[in-house]
């Protein structure tokens, strides 16, 4: 395993592609402009980057519980060309993938890789300026959420594409946002800038009612999955975005906090699924990533994939399909197809 780093780092796949872009943005903005030194902080923060085979790793059962949880590998994929790094994010309940590559100039750019193997992209927003559009969520209506970047103001902001039509939006608010979760019944999840106070919050729009939150303490916090009885989970830090805890909202609002992975310096929860199995990625003290699958509040167990550097579990559907990527010893990432078995 090869660490990724510290500070941001932690957060981001350690691909020179990626650093590449974050050095262009860096370059188009005065650093003067504060405004758009805190903007360049939260790209790169939140640029979350970052055969068959079948693994089972430290279970942690609760007393008199048995719950052994097995991940197998179905397949792996990359978006067609040659030299692109290939990234995934959300998976609905056909199967279909929401996600993103970035190709040799540097240049971002969504996808959708269907269950049967085909893909559709480049999904490029009209509003992209900044050569970075990404594809993060998808339910099973084939609608996607996702962020695309404008160089006016250095900023993300989020869209929706049904179809063939984009929908731009920012929760209301914002001067920062990007959409990572949405369930079939059309709610969604994310996290935004408060323009007011300047504060990195999570936001949910349940019914088309927003509600911004975020954890006693932190610093930061964003959500990241959503499934279909409107749970959520996502992550927060308490000390500037360098250790990172996961935390569950329940529709009510009740949040449960924090989920870490046992020994783990950072836990980054991505997907939950309506049986509330959690997946998402951790790191030890040596910043290596590693997958990991959750079901609270005892069971936890951690996956690498084969001879990888670097190993995320990014969304999990009600069929126990995980949306996944891993990162091979030359720094370039591809996707796979996990199945979850109990």
């Amino acid at each position: 395993m090869v660490p990724c780093g510290t500070g941001l780092q932690l957060m981001q796949f350690n691909n020179p592609i990626l650093n590449k872009k974050m050095k262009t943005i860096q370059t188009k903005t005065k650093t003067t402009d504060l405004k758009a030194v805190a903007s360049r902080k939260r790209i790169a923060r939140f640029f979350l980057i970052l055969g068959s085979i079948c693994v089972l790793a430290l279970v942690l059962p609760a007393r008199g519980e048995t719950d052994a949880i097995s991940v197998t590998v179905v397949t792996t994929f990359d978006f067609p060309g040659a030299g692109n790094s290939t990234f995934t994010y959300g998976i609905n309940k056909k199967g279909d993938i929401a996600g993103y590559y970035v190709d040799p100039s540097a240049v971002t750019r969504g996808y959708i890789r269907r269950a049967n193997g085909t893909f559709i992209g480049p999904i490029v927003d009209p509003g992209d300026t900044g050569g970075i559009t990404r594809a993060l969520a998808i339910n099973s209506s084939g609608v996607v959420g996702g962020d695309y970047l404008t160089i006016s103001d250095n900023d993300l902001h989020g869209f929706f594409l049904t179809g063939r039509t984009y929908t731009p939006y920012d929760f209301p608010g914002t001067a920062f946002s990007e959409i990572f979760a949405l369930n079939d019944a059309g709610n969604f999840g994310g996290f935004g800038v408060d323009i007011a106070s300047g504060t990195d919050l999570a936001y949910v729009n349940i019914g088309g009612v927003v509600t911004m939150f975020t954890i006693p303490g932190a610093t930061l916090a964003s959500i990241h999955g959503m499934n279909s009885s409107n749970q959520t989970v996502g992550f927060y830090s308490t000390d500037g975005s360098v250790t990172f805890h996961g935390f569950l909202r329940d529709a009510d609002g009740t949040i449960t906090s924090p989920i870490d992975f046992p020994g783990a310096q950072s836990t980054t929860p991505q997907g939950i699924n309506t049986a509330g199995i959690i997946v998402g990625r951790y790191n030890n003290a040596d910043g290596v990533i590693h997958g990991f699958v959750a079901k609270l509040p005892h069971t936890f167990i951690s996956f690498d994939y084969p001879d990888a550097t670097q190993t995320s579990l990014n969304d999990i559907n009600d069929r126990n399909l995980i949306s996944a990527r891993y990162t091979d010893g030359a720094g370039v990432a591809h996707g796979f197809i996990a199945q979850l078995a109990r």
